[in-house]
């Protein structure tokens, strides 16, 4: 990302706004999910407990790399030690990351822990991840078990993430979804893709059941 103040004042401008249509569409209720913004080595992300649908530029909060609070206030979220760890990661070009709960993940990040990952093949709309450019395209989406203690948190999703250098999104299980992109534009493009997918492919499986 570029650091130029008025590039990153768009984004965080983008980045409250996307907050605002995921709580719109039910993606994070009761104050739920976060969203962070990376700019050289600071990050801007939500703080715990605020409600999405309201989210303004001057409620975010200016942490470090390591997610140490640098300005702003309320308290980052327990979860902001995930989003340091997906900015981290050598070779991942991550510069915003949306973390949201929505029906259709939660479902089939249960469903699938033990599979590993949820399997997505075949569908149009996959070509709305980057890299991607066929609908023959398999996206497996991997899911880690969701935990309070986030230190065992953090080291199982370096892991999952340094084995999955492809994937575009990483589920906890019966928790939610975590997606990035080089900006917000693809984070959020990336975030719709999925959803989608996984809504499409839940009312498949699931209507199989009845």
């Amino acid at each position: 990302m570029s650091e130029d103040p008025q590039h990153l004042q768009q984004e965080i401008y983008e980045l409250c706004a996307t907050a605002q249509a995921c709580y719109a569409r039910g993606w994070v209720p009761a104050t739920s999910g976060n969203f962070s913004v990376r700019s050289g080595d600071r990050i801007f992300i939500t703080p715990t407990g605020l409600d999405k649908g309201k989210l303004t530029p001057a409620e975010l909060l200016e942490i470090d790399l390591e997610g140490n609070a640098i300005s702003g206030q309320g308290r980052p979220s327990a979860e902001t030690s995930l989003h340091t760890v997906i900015y981290g990661i050598e070779g991942f070009r991550a510069r915003a990351i949306l973390h949201v709960h929505s029906v259709w993940n939660a479902l089939l990040s249960g469903k699938f822990l033990s599979t590993g990952h949820v399997s997505l093949q075949g569908y149009e709309l996959l070509k709305g991840l980057s890299g991607v450019s066929t609908h023959e395209h398999t996206e497996r989406v991997p899911i880690i078990e969701n935990t309070q203690v986030y230190k065992s948190l953090v080291e199982h999703l370096t892991e999952v993430l340094r084995d999955n250098p492809e994937a575009h999104g990483v589920l906890l299980s019966r928790h939610g979804l975590y997606t990035w992109g080089e900006s917000v534009a693809e984070a959020r493009r990336h975030l719709e893709a999925l959803e989608f997918l996984f809504e499409v492919e839940g009312r498949r499986i699931f209507s199989q059941l009845t």
